[in-house]
């Protein structure tokens, strides 16, 4: 099952539709491991005493960050009465809600959807697996999430994942290393000094990457970062073993808290290999007026750069409120899957490709 070869192999005519037979049996092998690693899975959560849940898909908005896009749909009441939803970019407002009421340990196989997105790591729908621990540090859903993806490679039998040339062993110690040091190795960037009172500061960071990467006038301190990111930091993370990138700027900080003993950064982290991002985790941020600040900001940006704006769920705010001292992670499900089985795009692992597509 972890060697299987292309989804389009010699001799399959590329011309046919995704559901004629000759073409889907060369996706079947990717698709069986997919429900290899789902039972897996769902094995551990129930050992860990989590609770499946399953949350609406349809929000009042649909996540509240700067980049990420949702697609929009119209709802009529009995009374005919219109009102505007989004598919959701993520679980998270529903599953905070939950802690809220009290659930302490919950898991999802969400179905999420974003809008100007589609590669051999992207695509319009997926699934992202998403956890929470109430009353638990973000350290205890780090952890969680290496063990979920050494199951995920046990599921398969795969020893080792491979992608674009890069590969990374599942099951040995991961490197832990926090977005400031990864900054100093991959770009010689000293990155704490431009941060400060919890923002970036954009004319130091932008000295400081000058001849490292392209800088336009109209880049923001976030611009920066994400450049110098994906640009010298991702492809050098995950190589050998598994890379947990840790301690987040505190102006990328999104849902989390930032850290007590130093409010420069934040508890988040996300988690690598092969270069490939797989899981996105907080320390979650409880103070409501701290994340009503964040939302406004980040929508503010949304409508200079894309003209349009998401409303805030106001019932979220008031669950951030409520809710206790949480952890929680977001996993790539369908590009976990495309690892631990050996495929080569998320395209190869999911049943039925995006709506269109042939």
């Amino acid at each position: 099952m972890a060697q299987q070869g292309p989804w389009l192999m010699v001799g399959t005519d590329q011309s046919s539709p995704w559901w004629s037979p000759a073409r889907h049996a060369d996706r079947k092998p990717f698709l069986m491991a997919r429900g290899a690693i789902t039972r897996a899975v769902r094995a551990w959560f129930d050992e860990q005493g989590f609770a499946e849940v399953e949350t609406a898909i349809l929000q009042v908005s649909p996540g509240n960050e700067t980049h990420l896009h949702a697609p929009r749909t119209e709802i009529t009441g009995n009374d005919g009465t219109r009102a505007t939803r989004y598919l959701r970019t993520s679980p998270e407002f529903a599953a905070k809600k939950l802690l809220a009421a009290g659930e302490a340990k919950i898991f999802e196989f969400a179905r999420v959807f974003r809008d100007r997105e589609r590669g051999d790591l992207h695509l319009p729908e997926f699934t992202m697996l998403e956890w929470y621990r109430a009353d638990a540090s973000y350290d205890a859903v780090m952890t969680d999430t290496i063990v979920v993806i050494a199951h995920a490679a046990q599921a398969t039998g795969i020893g080792r994942f491979s992608f674009r040339g890069r590969t990374a062993d599942p099951f040995t110690e991961p490197e832990l290393l926090t977005v400031a040091a990864a900054f100093e190795r991959f770009a010689g960037i000293d990155l704490l000094p431009t941060i400060a009172n919890g923002e970036g500061d954009r004319a130091a960071l932008a000295a400081a990457a000058n001849g490292r990467v392209r800088i336009t006038d109209d880049d923001t301190w976030s611009d920066i970062f994400s450049k110098v990111l994906v640009e010298h930091v991702e492809p050098n993370l995950g190589q050998g073993c598994l890379t947990v990138l840790f301690e987040y700027p505190a102006p990328e900080a999104a849902l989390a808290r930032t850290k007590a003993a130093d409010p420069r950064v934040a508890e988040r982290f996300e988690i690598y290999a092969c270069g490939v991002e797989l899981a996105n985790g907080f320390g979650e941020l409880t103070d409501a007026a701290e994340q009503r600040r964040r939302f406004a900001a980040a929508m503010d940006e949304k409508e200079r750069r894309y003209g349009e704006r998401y409303p805030l769920d106001e019932d979220f705010l008031a669950a951030v409120a409520a809710m206790p001292p949480s952890s929680g992670v977001a996993l790539g499900f369908d590009r976990l899957v495309m690892l631990a089985s050996g495929a080569l795009r998320v395209d190869q692992v999911v049943w039925t490709p995006p709506a269109g597509e042939t």
